[in-house]
């Protein structure tokens, strides 16, 4: 018996010591935007436009867009550029097999990425609004690019245009003993498109599309529930008092 839980101690030790090595940088809270349709709707166009390329969301149809306040007209206008039908699925644009030469692999599907990526830090949507904004210029790397989140990242920073380039800035400190390197912030090497707020805003919106992504009913059942709860909370009194003149009769 000794044995045994000296061995499951280990175990959870190493079990630890592993989620410790490879917890990267703590996440930043991502904004709650699922109930604003305006950031939903620059969310999806930011999606379409710079994610679609490479990601499929093979179980979202474009036509579920219009939950999000978008109109069919405007869904085929601005957002259908893998299809030309309103019902089909979000398919990748590129070749499955040419995606796989290129990255060593074929990134993954994105419907479910929210849902998927929540840990002890936080919730998927905090790990993809760190993430996306904590690419830096690593010329050590094939596509150039590292990330401070996911660090070793295979994914090239597709949103560089926005944000500009940037360098990561450590400095050697002493801990226990031991000199290790301290990311210490940011250093602009070329500007972007947006301003830093700009595109922190911008990356909101497109987490809270994927978060909506992930989960569209949400929100409804959050409404849902509340009335729920509501509803209980008024039979319980009813029931408090139709109970209390019953047994007044009794005794």
């Amino acid at each position: 018996m000794k044995k045994f839980a000296l061995s499951l101690i280990t175990a959870l030790a190493l079990v630890s010591g592993v989620q410790a090595n490879t917890g990267g940088i703590a996440w930043d809270k991502a904004p709650n935007n699922t109930n604003d349709m305006a950031a939903m709707q620059n969310g999806a166009k930011l999606f379409v436009n710079y994610c679609l390329n490479c990601h499929a969301a093979a179980f979202m149809r474009f036509n579920r867009l219009k939950d999000i306040g978008l109109t069919e007209q405007q869904i085929k206008d601005n957002l259908l550029f893998t299809t030309d039908k309103v019902g089909e699925t979000m398919k990748v644009a590129s070749d499955p097999r040419q995606a796989k030469e290129w990255f060593g692999g074929n990134p993954p599907d994105l419907t479910v990425i929210a849902r998927s990526r929540s840990g002890a830090q936080g919730t998927g949507a905090d790990y993809l609004y760190t993430y996306l904004r904590t690419y830096y210029v690593d010329d050590t790397k094939a596509t150039g690019w590292n990330n401070l989140a996911f660090p070793n990242v295979g994914m090239p920073h597709v949103l560089w245009e926005l944000q500009g380039k940037r360098a990561a800035v450590y400095a050697k400190e002493t801990v226990h003993g031991h000199e290790v390197e301290v990311f210490k912030g940011w250093e602009q090497i070329s500007p972007g498109t947006m301003t830093p707020l700009q595109y922190d805003q911008a990356v909101g919106d497109l987490v809270g599309y994927l978060q909506w992504m992930a989960e569209p009913a949400a929100n409804k059942r959050v409404q849902v529930g509340v009335w729920v709860l509501l509803f209980l909370t008024v039979m319980t009194v009813f029931t408090w008092r139709l109970n209390a003149a019953y047994w007044k009769d009794v005794k």
